[in-house]
């Protein structure tokens, strides 16, 4: 009789572990479904950022997966958040923003520069036709290959280098996307962009800051507009 209460009581609580994860997971996302459309209604829409396409993308990748464990609950929060190797995943305006005024068509293949946690090539992954990210930091471009991986975003391609030298053989791109601050674009870069093709990028201004700046492709030049000041961590120069 001992025997058998003992294996009853241990099959108790299997049974309320099962029950609390599954409770769990139940209220994980429906947190997650509420602070999701807090970031579409609060954040997104009355700053400008109105495009169905790029609402229902940012709506439908799950920015939760791209954070570390700890900060899951905030992932939605209208600021960045670190991600290791003193670098951030940027706040989802930002990452709105970059996209909407990349004008992305279903049909375009698009180079991403600096990939990070890998959330803005998601989100780039749900408009376009293939997203090509470079990520210099070996560590980060493996966790977001596994991420993009892992949560089936097939049409992202992931590659540790220098961003600065492009994805030639992938060339030439409808857009780039550069999610580091840099002095100017990068020469390689405007040479791998299409004529007509756009490349958004944070430059660095005189004030300490950068400015966000999108540069169209036109008969070879460069034809440069200007958006809004924002901070960006700055572009690594060194394979690590």
């Amino acid at each position: 009789m001992t025997t058998f209460f003992f294996w009853i009581k241990i099959y108790s609580i299997i049974i309320s572990m099962f029950l609390f994860a599954g409770l769990s997971f139940s209220q994980d996302k429906e947190y997650f479904e509420k602070e999701k459309r807090k970031m579409i209604e609060r954040h997104l829409k009355p700053r400008g950022i109105t495009d169905p396409r790029i609402l229902e993308a940012m709506y439908k990748v799950p920015r939760e997966e791209f954070v570390p464990q700890n900060l899951r609950r905030l992932a939605y929060s209208d600021g960045p958040l670190p991600i290791g190797e003193g670098q951030t995943i940027s706040q989802p305006y930002i990452v709105a923003l970059m996209t909407s005024l990349l004008e992305p068509k279903k049909i375009d293949k698009i180079l991403e520069i600096g990939t990070g946690s890998g959330y803005q090539a998601a989100v780039l992954s749900l408009l376009v036709d293939k997203v090509y990210t470079i990520e210099i930091i070996k560590k980060l471009a493996q966790r977001a290959q596994d991420t993009l991986k892992r949560l089936g975003y097939d049409n992202v391609e992931v590659k540790w280098g220098d961003g600065f030298l492009g994805w030639e053989e992938n060339s030439p791109f409808d857009g780039i996307i550069i999610t580091c601050s840099v002095d100017d674009f990068p020469p390689k870069l405007i040479e791998q962009l299409k004529e007509g093709g756009r490349i958004v990028a944070p430059i660095n201004n005189p004030f300490g800051y950068q400015d966000l700046v999108v540069g169209i492709k036109r008969k070879g030049e460069i034809i440069r507009k200007y958006s809004i000041p924002c901070r960006f961590v700055p572009a690594t120069h060194r394979l690590r």
